[in-house]
């Protein structure tokens, strides 16, 4: 009796290259969920592929080169720090996170979106600019500008303003023009801009913040010539801004120490121990440096503590001594590619207001950029005006970051209507 079992050996069944009938039907919507995130996000018409990544990245880069500034410029001043020396970097790079956040909103939300929010940024920031001159307001370095909040922070509502202004001259002077209605801005939308424009300098001015003041006056300027608005307004406009800045001297409404700041300006040799002594320090400074710098953490007169307000007005003197001439040309360089393409954004834009704030933003960057430049190097006054995205302040950076955002939402919703990504 054969007791063996012949075992027969089973072979798969073949369902051909879809897999299972069940599964074939699942394939579809299975594939359409497996699909990888990188691949959605780079799509045509992803706002990531809409992105000018030259902005982003040359914005990233000074911001990045100013959080190692700061903390350099900080870490020896323990009265300021108390104690820990990575304060002010942590502090810093907190901020630089928030704007982050705030460029991406801004990027996605878009400028035309945003429209409907223009008379509700501008009130806020009048109310923060009053709110500044109130009892909740505090006095620093003679200018009562700011808000002071918990944990050591502080907001600045000029630095908002900047951003209310350009929002609602540009609502105001591209309205009639987007709808195809007219051709280039009337008298009358122009006189109404310059109210949106001219009541947050009037305000400011009572603080005194000269500064703010001044870069709101170009950001007005550059917004009505990004316009088309007639040059009888240009010209008035320089006129009435020629005769304010005399008034402002003559009736006294600056302060002593800002009026011994021009005085120290236009001779430098006046009190180089006094009120000359922080450009002589920062030039200095700046001097000293030579090709390449003392090295990161290593300059004699940052890390002696000689230069005054070294983390925000003279920024740039750290830079120049411990980074050099070449760290010096390398900044200079990454504002003007970010200039660059602002222009290029404002010219490509497909509206007026797109053209509008683009034109603002560059106007209020690059004039900011050369007077907090010129006053390390003794060719401007000295008025306060930190170094955008160097210079350490948190509403600064939130604002400039918005703005960048608006940079980005222009170039991004031209970019989508011509079909073309830059």
């Amino acid at each position: 009796m054969n007791l063996g079992v012949k075992m027969r050996q089973s072979k798969p069944k073949a369902f051909g290259l879809g897999g299972p009938p069940s599964l074939q039907k699942l394939s579809p919507a299975f594939a359409e969920s497996r699909r990888s995130f990188t691949a959605r996000a780079f799509e045509r018409d992803a706002p990531v592929r809409r992105l000018d990544w030259v902005v982003f990245a040359t914005s990233l880069a000074l911001s990045v080169i100013g959080c190692l500034l700061v903390w350099s410029a900080t870490r020896p001043r323990h009265n300021l720090t108390g104690g820990d020396p990575q304060a002010f970097l942590k502090k810093d790079l907190l901020n630089l996170a928030i704007g982050l956040v705030l460029f991406v909103v801004v990027s996605v939300v878009g400028h035309r979106r945003m429209r409907a929010a223009v008379p509700f940024i501008g009130i806020l920031a009048m109310l923060g600019l009053f709110a500044a001159l109130s009892p909740l307001g505090a006095t620093i370095n003679g200018q009562r500008a700011w808000i002071l909040l918990p944990a050591g922070f502080s907001l600045q509502p000029a630095e908002l303003a900047k951003i209310g202004v350009i929002l609602g001259m540009g609502m105001i002077l591209a309205e009639r023009v987007d709808t195809g209605d007219v051709e280039r801005p009337g008298n009358r939308a122009v006189l109404l801009s310059l109210v949106v424009g001219l009541l947050p300098i009037g305000v400011i001015m009572l603080m005194p913040d000269m500064g703010s003041g001044m870069v709101i006056g170009v950001i007005i300027l550059g917004v009505l010539l990004a316009s088309g608005a007639p040059a009888r307004w240009i010209a008035g406009l320089t006129v009435i801004g020629g005769v304010g800045a005399a008034a402002v001297w003559k009736l006294g409404i600056l302060s002593p120490y800002q009026i011994d700041r021009f005085k120290a300006f236009t001779d430098p040799t006046l009190d180089p121990a006094g009120v000359g002594y922080n450009v002589a320090q920062a030039k200095l400074a700046l001097g000293s440096g030579g090709l390449f710098g003392k090295g990161l953490f290593q300059g004699p007169q940052t890390q002696g503590q000689f230069v005054p307000e070294q983390q925000t007005d003279f920024i740039f003197s750290v830079a120049g001594e411990e980074l050099g001439l070449v760290g010096c040309a390398v900044i200079l360089c990454l504002f003007g590619l970010l200039l660059w393409r602002g222009v290029r954004i404002a010219v490509n834009a497909d509206d007026l207001f797109g053209t509008i704030i683009a034109s603002g933003v560059v106007a209020w960057l690059g004039f900011q950029m050369f007077e907090n430049i010129g006053m390390n190097v003794g060719i401007m006054p000295v008025a306060g005006l930190p170094l955008p995205f160097i210079s350490y302040g948190g509403s600064s950076m939130f604002a400039i970051w918005i703005a960048v955002g608006l940079l980005q939402s222009v170039h991004m919703r031209g970019a989508a209507s011509l079909g073309k990504f830059k």
